[in-house]
């Protein structure tokens, strides 16, 4: 076999041992992406199942949050508009948790192996995240809107209402509800729900 045979079959393995952190084709489209990604829709099922929040409101939440792109990160800070500073914040993955929530999810669930780059570990953690907030906040898992305020503020900020201060926030919650309700359309005429 050749050099540039061998060289070319090594690239095609490293890139076959990578996760796929792209995003799906077709965003707008509930159907597609679990078409195009079922790994997601089952893992997204199984939240629903074991933490009670739709996969309509996970999958608007993950588009908001990283568009889908399992290794989403912050963008960096600069000073003088060129020297870096460090990204803006921890959050990191599909659901873009941030360190010390992951850790404290981590710790409560034992799931010390998870990844927030990982579908399955990432929807377990909103799963858990929006439980949480709802009983703490008596917010129904089905609120798009008030979970992902709560979500984005944390529990305490929602509870203070700090996202009143922020018209963008509430423009933001107000387009997460309406893609909720476009994904819970387009799933139930797909058969997916």
């Amino acid at each position: 076999m050749s050099k540039s045979l061998r060289a070319l079959g090594f690239c095609l393995l490293v890139a076959a041992c990578g996760g796929n952190y792209s995003a799906p084709r077709d965003l707008d489209n509930a159907c597609a992406i679990v078409s195009e990604r079922p790994r997601y829709h089952r893992a997204m099922k199984q939240t629903e199942r074991k933490w009670g929040v739709p996969v309509y409101v996970q999958m608007a939440t993950f588009y908001q949050e990283s568009k889908f792109i399992g290794d989403a990160r912050t963008p960096y800070r600069f000073v003088l508009d060129v020297i870096p500073m460090g990204r803006q914040s921890s959050a990191y993955g599909y659901a873009q948790a941030l360190d010390a929530t992951w850790d404290e999810y981590l710790d409560e669930e034992g799931r010390r192996g998870a990844k927030r780059d990982r579908i399955e570990d990432a929807t377990d953690f909103m799963g858990w995240y929006m439980d949480k907030t709802t009983e703490s906040l008596g917010i129904s898992k089905a609120d798009a809107r008030a979970q992902y305020l709560a979500y984005h503020e944390g529990r305490t900020g929602y509870a203070r209402g700090s996202y009143n201060a922020k018209p963008w926030l509430l423009r933001v919650s107000s387009q997460v509800a309406a893609r909720s309700d476009t994904y819970r359309s387009q799933l139930l005429a797909c058969g997916k729900l």
